[in-house]
């Protein structure tokens, strides 16, 4: 496996040098061999992942999915949101999912802070953020409420095929949570 990490940087940035000049030279590179694949917006699988934003999971390569198969929604934990509501009802109601996976992962960083985090903010810049941390200290128990919350939302039209999982980063193994 890549990382970038494991990538030579040396000549790879360019302008003023900042990452994301680095990125759009990429971007460069990928648009002048990219063609379009002529997808819908519609996900082949009629499947929507909810999972954390941590950079070492690779949910693609994690779940054998190719470009196309998924809707995938990611934040900080892959705790459900009202916002993850939001993307997964768009996804359900206008682009035909049917079935949520939700995946949580070992050696969180949510299970390092607390709602705390919310208040020395606000001692910081002078203003309380108006979001929940969505801090936890048992991942099992955070998937089961993710499961519960995507289970019982008024929004969502499938709620009988949620399942939940902890990807463990040093295995890269799923191991599914049980609802109850």
């Amino acid at each position: 496996m890549t990382t970038s990490a494991s990538v030579p940087t040396e000549g790879a940035i360019s302008r003023d040098g900042g990452v994301t000049d680095r990125l759009v030279d990429a971007n460069e590179r990928y648009a002048a061999a990219f063609t379009d694949p002529g997808m819908d917006a519609r996900p082949v699988l009629h499947v929507a992942v909810v999972a954390c934003m941590d950079a070492r999971l690779d949910l693609h390569a994690a779940l054998g999915l190719e470009l196309g198969d998924c809707h995938t929604i990611r934040n900080a934990g892959g705790v459900v949101t009202d916002d993850v509501i939001r993307s997964l009802t768009i996804s359900q109601r206008k682009l035909g999912t049917r079935s949520v996976v939700l995946i949580h992962h070992t050696g969180c960083g949510l299970e390092a802070i607390t709602e705390d985090f919310r208040t020395d903010l606000e001692m910081e810049v002078g203003q309380r953020p108006a979001w929940a941390v969505e801090a936890f200290r048992d991942v099992d128990q955070d998937v089961r409420q993710s499961m519960q919350r995507v289970r019982t939302s008024p929004f969502l039209l499938h709620t009988d095929d949620v399942r939940g999982f902890v990807f463990d980063v040093k295995t890269g193994l799923l191991r599914e949570i049980d609802p109850a």
